[in-house]
């Protein structure tokens, strides 16, 4: 099992993480604030990673703070769970329909953090959720993790959906890149290491 534990004390925010890449999709998650734990949720069950997540963050001066640094070590956790990335894909892409929205994530575990996203988000907020915060928290886990991360929108008119299909599209890409491939002998880099 390719686990990783990872804790982070600041002055804005605690937090304790455990996560599965060889889960079932099992999560126990609190962030205060909903929204987040839904999408937090919905990224454990359908990349099947399991994830045990408590976080208390400064939520009387906003939810930046905690959705940011909850990406920093989800990236840090992703990163010592793969291990040496030895025998794994490497990359994974996928595209994700969530009723009129349509999202593509592309991932590379390659040790180089870059983040790129299209999204249009046409609401400011779901719930309790500023939602310019998808961004940060994306950033936070590519540059946290090492890896390239790339996320288009197709199509999409729901601020809900499409960043649903976000989050579930980056597990399920995830998943895929983090899978063993027994062709591959060491990692998959003409460089020969990642």
């Amino acid at each position: 099992m390719r686990t990783a534990e990872v804790t982070r004390i600041t002055g804005e925010t605690d937090i304790a993480m455990k996560l599965g890449l060889d889960g079932s999709g099992r999560a126990d998650i609190s962030t205060g604030i909903g929204f987040f734990d839904h999408m937090l949720d919905a990224f454990a069950r359908h990349g099947l990673f399991d994830l045990e997540l408590r976080v208390r963050g400064d939520l009387a001066v906003d939810g930046h703070h905690t959705v940011e640094d909850t990406g920093i070590v989800l990236g840090e956790a992703i990163r010592q769970a793969a291990g040496d990335k030895k025998g794994i894909r490497r990359y994974g892409c996928f595209i994700l329909p969530m009723d009129e929205a349509l999202i593509c994530c592309a991932v590379d575990l390659c040790g180089r953090p870059f983040y790129v996203c299209d999204a249009k988000l046409p609401s400011e907020r779901v719930g309790d959720f500023e939602t310019e915060l998808v961004n940060e928290f994306f950033y936070s886990v590519s540059y946290a993790a090492g890896m390239n991360l790339h996320i288009r929108m197709l199509s999409g008119s729901n601020t809900h959906h499409i960043i649903e299909a976000m989050f579930k599209c980056f597990a399920k890409a995830l998943d895929m890149a983090t899978a063993g491939e027994p062709r591959i002998d060491g990692v998959l880099s003409t460089k020969g290491v990642l």
